[in-house]
C-alpha cells in the first residue's frame, strides 16, 4: 500500500506540474516539458528533423514541434524516432488544451499501440500515462466516453498488473480524483477546469519562480555562469534589507548588453518586479522595450502585468495590436488581463475578434474575458461565438461563458446545444457546461433527453445529469428511469454505468437487482 502511495504521490506531481513521466526541462513561459530521451547506436536519417523538432518542443512552439515530429515519420518511415514520434506529436497537441487537439492526440496514442509496441514511450508507461491525463482533460470538458474510460481505470486502481497501468491510474486519480468524485461534486471539477484551462498563467507563475535560478535557460556559448545565483542571492538579500541600495545595482545589471549577462538579466527583472517603487515601472518597461534578450523582455512584459502604471498599460495595449512577436503577445494578453480597466479589456475584446490572430492567442483573450465577470464581455462573447468559424475560439467561448453567472449566459449555452446547425461535439460541450453552469434545472436536462432523438445527445444528457450528485435526487431519479425503461440497450449501459458510481441507496437497489435477476 506504502509503494502504492508513493506512486500516486509521484504521479500526482508530475501531472499538476503539467509534465509527463521522466525527467523535466523548463521551458521559459510554458510548464514543465518532459525530457526526451533517445539514443541511437548508429547516425539517423531523421537525426536533423527531430532535433529541430526537440527544439521547438524546448521553446514552446508546440505547433511546430507536432508538425515537425508528424514529418519524421511521413519522411522517413524507417527511422528508429518512428515509433516515439506519435508520442512527441500527442504530447505537443496536447499542450493546446482544446478538445480537437486533445482527441487528436488520442488517436495518435491509439496508432502508436497499435503500430509500435516496442517504442520507448509505450513501453515505459509514458503513453498510457499520457493518454489517461488526456482523457482526464477531454472528461473535465464535458467528454462522457473520455470520463466513463478513466472512471473504470481509477476504479480498477488496486488491480494494475504493471508501473505503468498504475502510473496512468495514478494521474487520473490524482487530477480528477476519478469521475466518481467529480462528477458528484461539480464546485470541485469547476476548480479543476479552470486550473486546466489557466495554462497561461500557470506557465507564467511556474516560470517567476524559477527566475532567481536558472529559468531553464543554458548559458550562452563561451559564457560561465557559477558564481551566478551567488550574485543573485547577493542582490536579493540587499533587496530584502535596503531597496533603495539595491536598485542602483540592479538597473546598472539591466543595462549590461553582453551576451554572458542574459541570465543575470533575466533574474534581475524578477529581483526589480519584486520592490514596488516609484521606480519600478520605468526600469520594467525599458527592459521590455530595449533589452536584446527576447527572454528578458518578455519576462518584464510579464511583472508589468503586476505595476499599476498607466504607461505600462499604454505600452501593453501597443504590443497586443502591433506586436508579430507570438510569444511577446502572449504575455501581453496575460499582463492586460490582469488590470481591471475598460481600456484593457477592449484590448483583449478586439484581439478575440482578430481573424488575422492566431487562433491559440485569440482563445487566451477569449478565456481571460471570461474570468472578468461583465455585462459588456458576455454580450461581446455572445456575438463573437455566431460570428467565428473557429471551432476551438467557439469552444472556449462556451466554457468563458458558463463562468459568467447570470447576464442571460446559461440560457445562449443551452440553446447552442439544440443548434443543429453547430458541429454535434460542439453542441455536446454546449449542454455540458450549460449543466455546470447552475443555471439550467435537472427538470430541463430531462426534458432534452425526452425530446431528443439523437442517441449521442442523449448520451450526453446522460453524463451530464451523472455530474449533478448525490445531492440531486431528481438527477438520480432521471438515471434509475432511463437505466429501468430506455429502450436503447447502450444508453441503458451508460445510466447503469454512472449509477455505479453513486453513493445513493436507490442506486445501489437497483444494481443488486440487476445482478440477482
Amino acid at each position: 500500500m506504502s509503494k502504492l502511495i508513493s506512486i500516486l504521490t509521484v504521479a500526482a506531481a508530475a501531472l499538476l506540474g503539467g509534465a509527463s513521466s521522466g525527467a523535466a526541462a523548463r521551458v521559459p513561459g510554458t510548464a514543465l516539458v518532459p525530457a526526451i530521451a533517445h539514443v541511437t547506436a548508429a547516425r539517423d536519417s531523421a537525426d536533423s528533423l527531430w532535433r529541430r523538432a526537440r527544439e521547438a518542443l524546448s521553446d514552446g512552439d508546440f505547433a511546430r514541434a507536432a508538425e515537425l515530429f508528424a514529418a519524421v515519420r511521413d519522411r522517413y518511415p524507417a527511422s528508429t524516432y518512428t515509433g516515439d514520434s506519435y508520442y512527441w506529436q500527442a504530447f505537443a497537441l496536447s499542450r493546446d488544451g482544446s478538445q480537437t487537439k486533445l482527441r487528436r492526440a488520442l488517436d495518435l496514442l491509439s496508432a502508436q499501440g497499435q503500430k509500435y509496441a516496442a517504442a520507448g514511450t509505450v513501453k515505459s508507461g509514458e503513453a498510457r500515462t499520457l493518454a489517461t491525463r488526456l482523457r482526464g482533460q477531454l472528461a473535465r470538458g464535458g467528454d462522457a466516453s473520455a470520463a466513463e474510460a478513466v472512471a473504470e481505470i481509477a476504479r480498477d486502481i488496486g488491480r494494475p498488473s504493471d508501473a505503468g497501468a498504475i502510473a496512468a491510474a495514478a494521474s487520473y486519480a490524482a487530477a480528477v480524483a476519478g469521475s466518481a468524485t467529480s462528477a458528484r461534486d461539480r464546485a470541485q471539477t469547476l476548480v479543476i477546469q479552470r486550473q486546466a484551462e489557466r495554462e497561461a498563467a500557470i506557465a507564467a507563475r511556474e516560470t517567476a519562480r524559477e527566475v532567481g535560478r536558472s529559468s531553464g535557460s543554458s548559458v550562452p556559448p563561451g559564457c560561465k555562469d557559477e558564481d551566478e545565483d551567488d550574485r543573485v542571492e547577493a542582490l536579493n538579500a540587499l533587496l530584502q534589507m535596503n531597496g533603495e541600495q539595491a536598485m542602483p545595482i540592479l538597473k546598472k545589471v539591466l543595462d549590461r548588453r553582453d551576451k554572458c549577462s542574459e541570465l543575470l538579466r533575466r533574474k534581475a527583472v524578477f529581483l526589480v518586479s519584486q520592490k514596488r517603487s516609484d521606480e519600478t515601472a520605468d526600469i520594467l518597461l525599458k527592459a521590455a522595450k530595449s533589452d536584446p534578450d527576447a527572454e528578458t523582455r518578455e519576462q518584464a512584459i510579464f511583472w508589468l502585468s503586476q505595476v499599476s502604471d498607466e504607461k505600462a498599460e499604454d505600452f501593453l495595449l501597443g504590443l497586443v495590436r502591433e506586436s508579430k512577436d507570438e510569444g511577446v503577445q502572449e504575455k501581453a494578453l496575460f499582463a492586460l488581463s490582469q488590470r481591471k480597466s475598460e481600456k484593457s479589456q477592449l484590448a483583449l475584446r478586439d484581439f478575440a475578434s482578430r481573424t488575422d490572430a492566431p487562433a491559440e492567442l485569440r482563445q487566451q483573450a477569449v478565456f481571460w474575458l471570461g474570468q472578468h465577470r461583465s455585462a459588456e464581455n458576455a454580450k461581446f462573447l455572445r456575438d463573437l461565438f455566431a460570428r467565428t468559424a473557429d471551432e476551438d475560439v467557439r469552444e472556449k467561448i462556451l466554457f468563458s461563458l458558463s463562468q459568467m453567472r447570470g447576464m442571460g449566459n446559461e440560457t445562449f449555452i443551452l440553446d447552442q446545444s439544440a443548434n443543429t446547425k453547430l458541429p454535434v461535439d460542439l453542441r455536446k460541450q454546449a449542454l455540458f457546461w450549460a449543466g455546470q453552469s447552475g443555471g439550467v434545472t435537472t427538470a430541463q436536462l430531462s426534458a432534452i433527453y425526452d425530446r431528443n432523438t439523437e442517441l449521442e445527445m442523449r448520451d450526453q444528457v446522460i453524463f451530464t445529469l451523472s455530474q449533478r450528485g448525490n445531492k440531486d435526487a431528481a438527477a438520480v431519479d432521471k438515471l434509475l428511469e432511463i437505466a429501468k425503461t430506455e429502450k436503447d440497450r447502450e444508453l441503458r449501459k451508460k445510466a447503469i454505468f454512472w449509477l455505479g458510481q453513486s453513493k445513493d441507496p436507490r442506486a445501489a437497489k437497483l444494481l443488486q437487482e440487476l445482478i440477482e435477476r
